[in-house]
Parts: C-alpha cells; sequence; structure tokens
C-alpha cells in the first residue's frame, strides 16, 4: 500500500548464538563465570587458564548444562604458546570472534615492601598478558576476515588507586590505556577493543575480608553501600562483546556501584 513504511526485521543485537568466544583466566573467579554465563547464552567458549585439572572441571560442567565448551592450556606470559593455542581452539569451533582478556593476579603489600618478583609476576600477567593475548587474537581475525570483539578486564584500580595494590594498580592502568591504543589501531580491521572495570564483587576468595572492620569501612564508600554480585557483570559484558556495542570501541566500561564517582 503507497504511503507506508516497509520496518526492516529486527536483528537481535545481544545474540552471541554460536559465536566462537575465547575466555582466559577462565579456570576460576571472573574468569570462570564469564565462561558460564556466555556459554548459558549460546556461544561456543574455550576457556584457556595454566590449571588443567581446573579446567576440565568448568568445561564439565558447562558442557553438562548443555552448553558448548572446550578447553586449552596456556600461560598468556609465554608468547610462543598463543598462537598455538588459538589454532588449537579454532580446530573444533571454528574462528575466534570475541576475547574476554581477563587472566590476571596481584600482589597485596605497602609499595616499600613489595619485590621485584611480585611486580614481575602482576605486570607479566596482567599487562604483558593481556597484550600477547589481544595481539594474537587480532592476527587470527584479520587472517580469518573476522569482524572481532577484543573485551579487556581492567579495574576501578586502573582507573583510581587504593593502597598496597601499586603493582595492579598500575598493571590495570596500562590495560586502560592500552584498549584505547589498540582500539584505535584496529578499528581499520573492523575489530573493536573495548575494557570491563569492576569495582569491589563478593567472590569465595574476600568473603572473609569484607567481614572485616576494614572491609565493612570499603563498602561504606560505595555509592551504593555494597558489594557487586557477578551477575551484575554479565549485561555489561554482553553489550560489550555482542553487536549491541557496534558501534563501542575504545570505550572502558565502569561497574562499580558508583565506587569511582565517590568523595575523595
Amino acid at each position: 500500500m503507497a504511503g507506508l513504511l516497509t520496518l526492516e526485521k529486527e536483528i537481535p543485537v545481544f545474540d552471541i548464538c554460536d559465536q566462537h568466544i575465547l575466555v582466559t583466566g577462565a579456570s576460576s573467579g571472573f574468569g570462570r563465570h564469564f565462561a558460564r554465563f556466555l556459554a548459558s547464552n549460546g556461544a561456543k567458549i574455550t576457556l584457556a587458564a595454566r590449571r588443567a585439572d581446573a579446567l576440565e572441571s568448568a568445561v564439565a560442567e558447562i558442557n553438562a548444562s548443555g552448553g558448548k565448551a572446550q578447553s586449552v592450556v596456556l600461560d598468556v606470559t609465554v608468547a610462543a604458546k598463543i598462537g598455538g593455542a588459538m589454532e588449537q581452539a579454532e580446530t573444533a569451533f571454528g574462528p575466534i570472534q570475541a576475547v574476554v582478556n581477563n587472566a590476571g593476579v596481584t600482589a597485596a603489600k605497602p609499595a616499600l615492601d613489595q619485590d621485584e618478583q611480585a611486580w614481575d609476576r602482576v605486570i607479566d600477567t596482567n599487562l604483558k598478558g593481556v597484550w600477547l593475548v589481544a595481539q594474537a587474537a587480532a592476527r587470527q581475525m584479520i587472517a580469518n576476515n573476522v569482524k572481532g570483539s577484543i573485551v579487556n578486564i581492567a579495574s576501578i584500580l586502573g582507573l583510581r588507586v587504593a593502597g598496597a595494590v601499586a603493582p595492579y594498580a598500575i598493571s590495570k592502568a596500562g590495560v586502560v590505556q592500552m584498549t584505547k591504543a589498540l582500539a584505535l589501531e584496529w578499528a581499520r580491521y573492523g575489530i573493536r577493543v573495548n575494557a570491563l572495570a569492576p569495582g569491589y564483587f563478593a567472590t569465595e576468595l574476600n568473603d572473609e575480608f569484607f567481614k572485616s572492620e576494614h572491609g565493612q569501612a570499603l563498602i561504606r564508600r560505595v555509592p551504593q553501600r555494597r558489594l557487586g554480585q557477578l551477575s551484575e557483570l554479565n549485561g555489561p559484558l554482553l553489550l560489550l562483546v555482542s553487536n549491541a556495542g557496534s558501534f563501542m570501541t575504545g570505550s572502558v566500561l565502569a561497574v562499580d556501584g558508583g565506587h569511582l564517582v565517590s568523595g575523595l
């Protein structure tokens, strides 16, 4: 009928069904949660970490719940191993279309007490490792003509500091700047690079600390007066991984209950 607009069928922009997504640091913590969540939304997940036994457990859990998962043993600090691990992952699940660059460690001591070994361990994993994985993933995406997404897991400590975690905060600040630099260079290839910057979240590892007087005082400095729940990272992650974030690159998305805007 003349004069009526023809509406195009809407594409579900948050759909990641059958996408191959690599998650590093996936044997525990944030990484394991991310892998479970993405698999529950239909993605094919390659879990990567150093601990083979923990990876096997995580993969079995996902597959038992109806997801599609496999694992590759990977130390992100060893450049020579990363490309081969990605090729191994692609043998079964096809070209990698997105990466959640999550592997990370910390060292909690005052700066004067941090030794060179602790510095090297944190910087090598959190900064160099993120760089090496992003670089290898981008090379694979370009070779496979994939317009992909790389999500680097940063932290609000990359944007604002706290005491006794200097190497960690420095490494995450580097991840923030790296995200922007790579987004600028790789946009021409259709590769988006963004960062997710979590605040403080409730996990089994920090449960006792946040019951302490110091931990309770920290929670009171969060405007929402509570810790985040891991499920509250799901929406922001899906935004950055999927086509819902197709015009986002070089962005740093804080998920912190307003902690970054709290008063000094």
